[in-house]
C-alpha cells in the first residue's frame, strides 16, 4: 500500500513554502496509506494526523477538511501521473520517434507510475466510479487532462498517416489509459512475479496489434 514520496508537480518551492508543501506530502501519504486500508469513511483527520506525525491543527492549517484533503490528494496524484504521459510523449518526439512509439513509451510510463504508487491508483480507480462523492466533479476534471494527453497523440498519429483516419481518439483514449490501470493493478494483486518490463512487451504488443493495425 506504499505510495511513498509523492513529489511536488511543482518547482522551484523554498523555505516557508517547501516546509509547508513537505508537510502536505506526509499528509497525502497518511490520508492515503489509511484509506486504502480501511476507507474513506472510517478514516479520521486525527488518524491521518497521527500517521503523519503531525498535530491535528496542522492538517486544518493545510486544508480546511478531511473532503478538501482527498479531494487535492486526488488532483496531485493524477497530476503527477498526467505529468508523466506528457514527459513520455515529449521525449519521443524529441529523439524523433513515432507516435506509435509515443504512445508505447505512455504505457511504460503510466506502469512505472502505478509500481511506485500502488494505494494511490487503487484509489483513484475505486473513485472513478463513484457518483456520491463531493469530489466527483473534481475527480472528472483532473481524469480528462490525463486522457487529453493520449488524445492529442492518437490525433497526431492520424494526421501523421501512422494510425487509421477510422480510430475513435476519445474512446481509444480512454481505452489505452483503462487498460494500463486495470492491466497494472492485475499484475500486482496477482501476478506480482512478472517485472515491469515484462507487463509493458505484453501491454504492447496490444498496441501494436490493436491501435497501429501493424502499420
Amino acid at each position: 500500500m506504499r505510495i511513498s514520496a509523492m513529489e511536488s508537480s511543482s518547482t522551484g518551492t523554498v523555505a516557508g513554502g517547501g516546509r509547508r508543501q513537505a508537510t502536505r506530502q506526509k499528509l497525502y501519504e497518511a490520508a492515503v496509506t489509511l484509506i486504502a486500508e480501511q476507507g474513506f469513511s472510517a478514516t479520521t483527520v486525527e488518524e491521518i494526523a497521527e500517521r503523519a506525525g503531525v498535530a491535528k491543527g496542522t492538517v486544518y492549517y493545510n486544508f480546511a477538511s478531511k473532503n478538501d484533503l482527498f479531494e487535492e490528494l486526488l488532483r496531485h496524484g493524477v497530476g503527477l501521473l498526467t505529468e508523466s504521459l506528457r514527459t513520455a510523449a515529449e521525449s519521443t518526439e524529441a529523439r524523433g520517434g513515432t507516435r506509435v512509439e509515443a504512445l508505447d513509451e505512455m504505457i511504460r510510463a503510466g506502469l512505472v507510475f502505478i509500481d511506485r504508487y500502488p494505494a494511490f491508483t487503487q484509489l483513484y480507480v475505486a473513485e472513478l466510479w463513484r457518483t456520491n462523492r463531493t469530489w466527483q466533479s473534481t475527480l472528472m476534471v483532473v481524469r480528462r487532462e490525463a486522457v487529453a494527453v493520449v488524445e492529442t497523440v492518437l490525433r497526431e498519429g492520424v494526421e501523421r498517416g501512422e494510425l487509421s483516419a477510422e480510430i475513435d481518439v476519445p474512446l481509444t483514449a480512454a481505452a489505452l489509459v483503462g487498460m494500463v490501470l486495470v492491466a497494472a493493478l492485475d499484475w500486482q494483486s496477482f501476478q506480482s512475479e512478472r517485472s515491469l518490463d515484462d507487463v509493458h512487451s505484453a501491454l504492447s504488443l496490444l498496441l501494436r496489434g490493436r491501435v497501429s493495425g501493424n502499420r
